[in-house]
């Protein structure tokens, strides 16, 4: 296999991700020690898949810092500076400016009233059908067993005369 053909197989961005097999960490180690190239897309790789998870991160909710803090008793845990980047600075972001911050301390995931009341809707609904299905299947069957009790009845009637 070719070293660019084994660079462009997304081997190697498994393996950053660690989404790839131990086999598959093996042989990239192995071909990272062989191959200067190997390794230079790798830390190519490293570095784009960073600068995009620095750009595309969600900020915590305010006050998460500080609960963080409050369940690591005795521990001084130091804030990172956030990193300055020029070019970041010099390109306007107005995909960003869309939206609008909100403080959220909740640690469960509200509904709009009206999607529990179109749940419940459903639900209730989802049951009524299930009862009627049974009603009706159950009336079907019994009708069958009738059918073929009065079918047998006519064939007897038949043979005694």
């Amino acid at each position: 296999m070719e070293i660019r053909q084994y660079i462009d197989s997304g081997v190697l961005e498994a393996y950053l991700l660690g989404l790839a097999s131990e086999e598959e960490q093996h042989e990239v180690q192995q071909m990272k020690v062989l191959y200067p190239e190997v390794s230079s897309a790798l830390n190519e790789l490293e570095v784009v898949i960073e600068a995009y998870c620095v750009e595309n991160s969600v900020p915590p909710p305010p006050g998460t810092w500080e609960l963080i803090q409050a369940r690591i008793p005795g521990q001084e845990v130091r804030k990172r500076e956030p990193e300055t980047n020029d070019k970041k600075d010099a390109e306007p972001k107005t995909a960003k400016s869309d939206y609008v911050e909100v403080e959220v301390s909740d640690s469960f995931i509200r509904v709009h009233k009206y999607w529990r009341v179109a749940f419940m809707v459903v639900f209730i609904l989802s049951k009524i059908f299930l009862i009627a299905g049974l009603y009706y299947y159950f009336k079907a069957d019994s009708q069958q067993q009738e059918i073929e009790r009065l079918k047998s009845t006519i064939q007897q009637q038949q043979v005694t005369r």
